[in-house]
């Protein structure tokens, strides 16, 4: 019960192979993950413009003479 059995050892030279095998899996894979995280930021981003844009069209509503006087003041 102490020991590694064949499986342990057989699992662990699978992650290691998934990992650090091939053609850099490993820094592809934390290539994708960075540019995940970028698309999320980007998509954040697009959101606060259309916030900020929505915004900015209520304020360009027209005036009503009232609210001109308001402002005169």
């Amino acid at each position: 019960m102490g020991s590694f059995s064949i499986w342990h050892w057989a699992i662990v030279a699978i992650v290691v192979l998934l990992l650090f095998g091939g053609r850099g899996k490993l820094s592809a894979m934390m290539g994708d993950a960075a540019k995940g995280v970028k698309a999320f930021r980007d998509g954040l981003k697009d959101t606060d413009e259309t916030k900020s844009s929505d915004q900015q069209r209520a304020g360009a509503l027209p005036r009503t003479d009232a609210e001109k006087e308001d402002l005169k003041q």
